[in-house]
């Protein structure tokens, strides 16, 4: 009995705790979360048979030699990639695959698709940004790759490369709430309690990782839980209407 109220004093203790809105976090922290959420995704994908009517211009014919932790956070530190373009691209891999429910980010697809969604979403979204041989030095590939990569990309998504900060902080919820290492710092309690909150995701490729825990989410939602979440939406999209009248605020797309 002990040992068990020891384990989960340790765990307790090793969890870190996040700023509530997607913004202020550490990019060090987001990157983590980011590529923990792939793993899980890959090692998911990688058990779907490929067939030559899968095959896509991202694919690789091997897995490359660098881990996909590695390669997103070399992509952080030699693109200086704003937090909203890393975020985005969970949204972005929800969108190709809704569109194109044979795309499956793999092994053999994610590291293509990361280097390219970085490319397009730095450019959809920021004032300034790599140019398109920088992208392909710090992917790994030529810059003749990256310019088709980014066109499949644009035809894959159907250009459908912005989002809204509530949109943009509900991934980032999500994505906090399903890592064990991390925990939000909420500015305000809910009925004393923070509960469990209902992943609010439209992702299709990303949900399927997760099922089963939203199955139990769901099953243990109380109504006072349902309105809970409610409020929490209502107060984000105000959050975020404030936001675009503050000029002192840092970039959030």
């Amino acid at each position: 009995m002990n040992e068990s109220i020891a384990t989960t004093s340790n765990k307790a203790s090793n969890v870190i705790q996040v700023p509530e809105y997607y913004y202020a976090v550490d990019i060090n922290y987001l990157t983590h979360m980011i590529a923990d959420m792939l793993s899980r995704l890959i090692t998911h994908n990688d058990l779907i048979p490929l067939t030559p009517s899968n095959l896509t211009r991202f694919h690789s014919r091997t897995p490359p030699n660098i881990s996909l932790s590695d390669y997103l956070r070399r992509i952080v530190k030699y693109t200086s990639v704003e937090k909203s373009c890393l975020l985005i691209l969970l949204i972005y891999i929800d969108r190709v695959c809704e569109l194109h429910p044979h795309f499956t980010v793999s092994s053999l697809t994610v590291h293509r698709f990361l280097i390219t969604a970085v490319t397009v979403s730095s450019k959809a979204l920021c004032d300034s940004y790599c140019t398109n041989s920088h992208y392909a030095k710090v992917g790994g590939i030529s810059t003749q790759e990256i310019n088709a990569l980014e066109l499949e990309f644009l035809r894959l998504i159907d250009w459908r490369l912005c989002s809204t900060g509530p949109i943009l902080q509900q991934y980032y919820a999500n994505l906090v709430e399903q890592h064990p290492c991390y925990e939000r710092t909420l500015s305000i309690s809910k009925s004393g309690s923070k509960g469990k909150k209902r992943r609010r995701s439209s992702a299709s490729a990303i949900e399927t990782i997760l099922s089963e825990n939203i199955e139990q989410v769901d099953d243990d939602l109380s109504s006072s839980d349902t309105e809970n979440i409610k409020i929490e939406e209502e107060r984000t999209q105000k959050h975020f209407d404030t936001l675009l009248e503050d000029d002192s605020i840092p970039y959030i797309a």
